[in-house]
């Protein structure tokens, strides 16, 4: 007997785009306009003075451009079809199809480079200084006015050379703010990186010592557990690590008050899961662009000062290869995402944990990627209880990333 029904999941929403979607696009066409302007006045200026390095460097400009059209089409589109439904899950993943395509066009430009560069090596061509130098300057403070305007979100930081792991904020399940005699203190689950542990800190004032301190836990089991608190450097944290499942009552005390908090654990989606990918892109391409400028000033001066030429194709070198690593590394995420692949292992094993924790067996599990922080689950679960598709909808209802979710229900002789 299978039980797949669920009258609480007949109608849901099919909009799986990442948080700051519209944030992101508006950053993008802002960028683009910014290249664009710098692209005509280089090429228009070279094209009057003379100077075909200027020109060359606006139609290098048209190609970052031409990238950055990419993403901000890619946003465009998948905002204003969100709700189409003949996109069966959704438009979440134009981002990532955005970012593949940018990946294999930062492949083809490395490729360009590294061979301009190595046939410079071999054929040295005369260098003009004087227009050369001020070129690669102004295209750099154009790349850092691009990367600032698309910076104050998390995508940018990690580059494409995140080597497989992803750099979270503070990741604890819940923070919560405590009202004292003596101010406000916050409490918070911290797990980044660490096993999870109890961090306590004063906010607006308030004295904490570790001996007129410590934390209570009382789970819907009946199970209490005290947690003494050790002094860190600014803040206390208890010695123990905290159990899973992070649901339960806490009781804090600091001094002779005790202070309830009620813990609700929520699960969200790390790493590739929860990126987007579509402005990653465009930052490794800012980036990029940026890290080859740099070489190439360094490599003009060297030239210049020393009558080192050999040092502008190797600066080429050198920023084809590292333009190549970046390019790598959102190839092998994003086809990963195209091809459905598990895109967070660890909620994966949570997924199952919760599932079977009351002796049920988890048949078979479908977990990927819808779009950014949004993911897609079928989960087939064998029972010899009563149990139908709802009662595992609300055990897993903590795992927020999950927004499309079928259960598959199994009965077991």
């Amino acid at each position: 007997m299978t039980d797949n029904s669920s009258g609480a999941a007949a109608f849901h929403s099919h909009v799986f785009l990442g948080e700051g979607h519209e944030t992101s696009e508006r950053r993008t066409w802002a960028v683009i306009w910014l290249c664009g302007v710098m692209m005509v006045a280089e090429i228009i200026g070279g094209l009057l003075f003379g100077s075909i390095a200027l020109v060359a460097d606006g139609m290098h400009m048209s190609t970052h451009a031409g990238a950055l059209l990419l993403a901000a089409l890619a946003y465009s589109y998948a905002r204003k079809h969100a709700n189409n439904p003949a996109f069966t899950f959704g438009t979440g993943k134009l981002g990532d199809l955005a970012g593949f395509t940018s990946a294999i066009v930062l492949a083809m430009i490395a490729i360009l480079i590294g061979y301009e560069s190595i046939s410079r090596i071999f054929a040295p061509v005369p260098i003009h200084f004087t227009e050369a130098i001020p070129i690669a300057c102004l295209g750099l403070a154009v790349n850092i006015a691009s990367a600032w305007l698309l910076g104050g979100s998390d995508h940018g930081h990690s580059h494409g050379h995140d080597h497989g792991h992803a750099h979270q904020g503070h990741d604890h399940d819940e923070a919560h703010e405590i009202a004292t005699a003596g101010g406000l203190v916050l409490l918070e689950v911290f797990e980044e990186g660490v096993p999870p542990r109890f961090r306590l800190r004063s906010v607006t004032g308030a004295a904490l010592t570790a001996q007129a301190a410590s934390i209570e836990t009382l789970r819907s089991d009946g199970t209490r557990q005290t947690f003494a608190l050790g002094e860190k450097s600014g803040f206390l944290e208890s010695l123990d690590e905290i159990p899973e499942p992070h649901a339960f009552n806490a009781t804090v005390r600091i001094g002779d008050q005790h202070y309830p908090v009620m813990f609700e654990e929520h699960e969200h989606a790390h790493g590739s899961a929860s990126r987007d990918n579509n402005m990653r892109a465009a930052v490794v391409h800012v980036i990029a662009d940026a890290a080859v400028s740099v070489l190439v000033i360094v490599g003009l001066l060297l030239a210049r000062a020393f009558g080192w030429l050999w040092m502008d194709p190797l600066a080429g070198i050198i920023g084809a290869c590292v333009i190549a690593s970046w390019s790598y590394g959102l190839i092998r995420d994003t086809g990963a995402i195209l091809l459905d692949m598990n895109p967070d292992a660890t909620m994966a094993g949570k997924l199952r944990e919760a599932v079977e924790a009351e002796g049920d067996t988890l048949a078979d599990l479908h977990l990927w990627r819808l779009g950014p922080g949004h993911l897609g689950a079928i989960i087939s679960v064998i029972t010899n209880k009563g149990r139908d598709a709802d009662y595992y909808r609300g055990r897993l209802a903590r795992f927020k990333s999950l927004s499309h979710l079928t259960v598959e229900v199994a009965r077991r002789p």
